[in-house]
């Protein structure tokens, strides 16, 4: 993730990469770089590390594009753990104190996930459900309905019986998350009694995330969020800054958040709470009209979830935008000159981007 952006360009690139092993107090770099896999994809170190490289590449297009966030943004989001690399670029926190967050956000869910298997013992992870676009609405309340828990009332429930929508990600695309075989129990009861048969793929997850098993991480984000900041000099004030430079949206309101309170607690809630993917895109798209999206960080799975909702794959000048991703340095030019072809381009006598 980080090789190509230090082959590009060396003395910014190794300037960050040491900032993040400072602020991490480990070489998570030669993590990222070298592996092995089995090291990188536990939860302690992939979560910072996704995060890590998003803001890397961020802070590259900065320094040596003089790229400014603000100059061709309206508003920021990011996708489950993506949303911590958001609100460092919307200007609500420092990369130090979200690198911070990550690191002890991912240990708290690592630790839910073990207590829920010596407790009860059992498989956990994740399973993505694609289904026709028609299905969808029956499909997600069969599985409500057949699970007959929500994030909020779960607690008397042993984790053993925990099964949550995730993610909703797009308009054929939710993801399943808690026991595993509560959750191949529940699709085999659609596939029976819904009469259509949707595809499960199971995730790469050492963990439950956004399941009922995550609560007790709430609760740590809870106190992780009212601590001072660690940034040097900073020690006095608060870990969130508000309002920042623009306009966040949240995962678990799909609306943009309105004070620091609220922004406090629905980061909290992230462990838990579905993220309400596709919501958010169809209210940027549809209500907030929304033109321009550029996802920034390791992987181009936001782009393609965001293009499908939109209709957009790269530059589009009859729609008046476009949907690109920054994930290796040949991407940069491709996407600066989009965003450049399109700046001056209005739809419907209304610009936004």
């Amino acid at each position: 993730m980080l090789t190509p952006w230090l082959e590009a360009f060396p003395s910014t690139a190794s300037q960050l990469r040491d900032e993040i092993d400072e602020h991490m107090g480990y070489k998570l770099s030669d993590i990222i770089q070298n592996g092995p896999s089995r090291l990188l994809t536990e939860t302690p170190n992939a979560q910072p590390a996704i995060m890590a490289t998003s803001i890397f590449i961020l802070r590259i297009l900065e320094r040596e594009f003089n790229f400014r966030v603000t100059d061709h943004f309206d508003v920021t989001l990011g996708h489950s753990l993506g949303e911590f690399a958001a609100v460092v670029a919307g200007g609500y926190i420092s990369f130090q104190d979200s690198l911070y967050l990550v690191r002890k956000r991912a240990e708290a869910m690592s630790q839910a996930t073990r207590s829920a298997i010596e407790q009860y013992g059992g498989e956990y992870g994740m399973v993505a459900v694609i289904s026709h676009p028609e299905h969808m609405a029956s499909l997600i309340e069969a599985i409500r309905e057949f699970v007959g828990i929500s994030a909020e009332d779960s607690a008397d429930l042993p984790p053993i019986e925990q099964v949550l929508i995730a993610n909703i990600n797009s308009k054929n695309q939710i993801v399943l998350s808690g026991n595993i075989e509560r959750i191949k129990t529940l699709i085999a009861h659609v596939r029976q009694f819904l009469g259509y048969d949707p595809r499960a793929v199971r995730l790469k997850a050492d963990s439950p995330f956004h399941s009922p098993i995550m609560k007790p991480a709430v609760a740590v984000m809870r106190q992780l969020l009212e601590e001072p900041s660690k940034v040097k000099g900073c020690e006095n004030d608060d870990m969130i800054t508000f309002p920042g430079q623009l306009p966040i949206v949240s995962n678990v309101s799909a609306r943009p958040v309105c004070c620091k309170k609220e922004l406090k607690d629905l980061l909290a809630r992230g462990c838990l709470d579905t993220v309400r993917w596709w919501d958010s895109i169809k209210y940027l798209d549809q209500e907030a009209r929304i033109r321009r999206w550029v996802g920034v960080g390791p992987g181009k799975v936001g782009r393609n979830l965001v293009g499908k909702e939109v209709g957009m794959r790269g530059k589009d000048l009859v729609k008046g935008g476009g949907v690109w991703a920054i994930t290796d340095p040949s991407d940069v030019e491709e996407v600066l000159r989009g965003l450049e072809d399109t700046a001056g381009l209005m739809e419907d006598d209304e610009y936004s981007e």
